[in-house]
């Protein structure tokens, strides 16, 4: 047994001991992405943090039936985005159809490989994005190409967005991020592909007009 897993054990074990200490720490290390990730569901900051609230509600509630079959950061986050499309749909804010993922969005989809290609999907040659510069001032462009990456990750349709936003921001792997959302293992690769492609289209746009 690894340290991960007595940790986890003993977090675990606190939690059902009431232990505040321990879930205030938790409360600390997972609300703000918590909050970003039930953002991409619901329509103001406002409700996000209702849903990050009714989240911790259930988790103490939930506690002691908890099984280990995930990692509680998975079970945390499963409970989390179902509150969260719940409180979505109850706003009138469906989410989009998973066929929008496919239309590739800010991403001209002649710039990829056509089905049939041995690659089909990828970049076609001559069309893979430029590297940004690495210039002084890249340390300077760094902090306003992250705003510009948020800000184009906002605009993504939902699947897409909480693929990338979970796998590149928040650090879940594949395996998880498909048990969170109900995901094929292709439907994951072309939502992450395409999320990822409009962002960095984006970036590139960003840094045509800045250089």
């Amino acid at each position: 047994m690894t340290r991960q897993t007595l940790d986890e054990s003993d977090l675990i074990a606190a939690l059902r001991h009431r232990d505040e200490v321990a879930f205030a720490e938790l409360v600390d290390r997972h609300s703000p992405s918590m909050l970003r990730v039930a953002r991409g569901y619901v329509r103001t900051h406002e409700t996000a943090e209702e849903v990050v609230q009714d989240t911790w509600m259930a988790l103490l509630k939930g506690i002691d039936n908890f099984e280990g079959r995930s990692s509680l950061r998975t079970w945390l986050f499963t409970v989390l985005i179902n509150i969260a499309k719940a409180r979505g749909v109850r706003e009138s804010r469906d989410g989009e159809a998973v066929a929008a993922a496919y239309r590739g969005g800010a991403v001209d989809p002649a710039r990829f490989r056509p089905a049939g290609d041995e690659w089909p999907g990828h970049w076609r040659e001559h069309e893979t994005p430029s590297p940004f510069p690495d210039t002084p001032e890249g340390s300077v462009l760094g902090h306003e190409l992250t705003d510009v990456a948020r800000h184009a990750l906002d605009g993504l349709p939902e699947r897409q967005r909480m693929v990338v936003t979970l796998r590149d921001m928040l650090g879940f792997d594949s395996d998880e991020v498909r048990d969170l959302l109900d995901l094929s293992v292709a439907n994951q690769r072309v939502l992450l592909h395409r999320g990822r492609s409009a962002v960095r289209q984006v970036l590139e746009d960003y840094m045509k007009d800045v250089m």
